[in-house]
């Protein structure tokens, strides 16, 4: 048997890196990994191979489609989450251009399942678990950007017969996201031996780890939707506790030492106070649920980017 063939975006961030962690080396796979040229890449994976592309040449990128013939297309890149913020409009060239124009390939190569990681930063703020019919209105810029991309990749596919699986992860972290997010600035702090400034932490936010988003993925690669029936899937795991009551319960859960200032911080211009999954459709229909624990997920992230911290490992499985 051929290997399935896969193109992956968004290798160099979180969800592409935890997706390679869990299917990059198997021998039945064959993964295509588009880069543009600064991008950082872990080239250990048995089953991936890279190509570096300016990833504005529609054309170029349409010809790489169109002669890897993938089974499936995974568009986890993305722009607009970590610090420095990226320019607003640069943000949108990004997040709904290189999608729209990757959804053309896809169409043109004739019929590739194309799988787009949206967000539920897409969703209207509502105090409530959000499903997967809640409206998309947000004026989060990422959220926006986001949201514009899975409104018109779902019309495009319908458009022009794409089978389509749009899965939208709530919060999450582990290995690769070392950056500027939550969870990294609080062991990077740690490891700085500097207290963190945060905000109020009131906010409901519904975290969970990034290799159990990267399982979802794997699920929906074996979920083919109908080309006239895009499928749309919540990732997360359905707890409402505030992002304060999380923070301190990983921190003392690990021992992390730091200082957090809770308060100390402004709010994030745009940040909705409620954001919360309900993921039943995922778990009945992908079969899929959290299964590591958020703790074990951040140990993961200290190990490979903060190892002298020393973190012991906590119990890794959810009961």
């Amino acid at each position: 048997m051929k290997p399935y063939r896969i193109l992956l975006t968004g290798a160099s961030g979180t969800l592409g890196r935890n997706f390679l962690e869990l299917a990059g080396n198997d021998p039945n796979m064959e993964i295509l990994v588009l880069l543009r040229s600064e991008s950082r890449f872990h080239s250990k994976f048995a089953s991936a191979r890279e190509v570096r592309v300016d990833l504005w040449d529609r054309e170029g990128v349409a010809r790489i489609v169109a002669d890897f013939k993938p089974a499936t297309i995974i568009h986890c890149a993305a722009t607009g989450m970590e610090f420095p913020k990226t320019e607003w409009f640069d943000l949108i060239r990004f997040n709904v251009d290189f999608t729209v124009n990757l959804c053309e390939s896809a169409a043109i190569s004739g019929g590739s399942h194309f799988i787009f990681i949206g967000t539920g930063l897409a969703y209207k703020s509502i105090p409530r678990p959000l499903n997967e019919d809640d409206p998309l209105d947000t004026r989060h810029p990422y959220g926006a950007s986001k949201a514009a991309a899975d409104l018109l990749v779902r019309s495009a596919a319908v458009e022009f017969g794409l089978p389509l699986t749009v899965l939208r992860p709530f919060s999450f972290t582990g290995i690769g996201d070392d950056r500027s997010r939550l969870f990294p600035s609080i062991l990077r702090a740690a490891s700085s031996g500097v207290p963190i400034e945060l905000t109020s932490g009131l906010q409901s936010r519904d975290h969970i780890s990034a290799r159990d988003v990267a399982s979802a993925i794997n699920a929906a690669i074996r979920n083919v939707p109908a080309p006239e029936n895009p499928k749309v899937f919540n990732i997360g795991g359905g707890s409402s506790v505030t992002v304060r009551e999380m923070v301190e319960g990983v921190v003392t859960e690990l021992g992390i030492p730091v200082k957090l200032r809770f308060g100390a911080k402004a709010e994030g211009r745009f940040e909705p106070s409620h954001l919360v999954a309900d993921a039943s459709r995922a778990k009945n229909e992908l079969n899929w649920s959290p299964a590591q624990r958020l703790s074990h997920a951040v140990w993961e992230l200290s190990r490979e980017s903060f190892p002298d911290l020393n973190l012991a490992e906590p119990a890794r499985l959810i009961q």
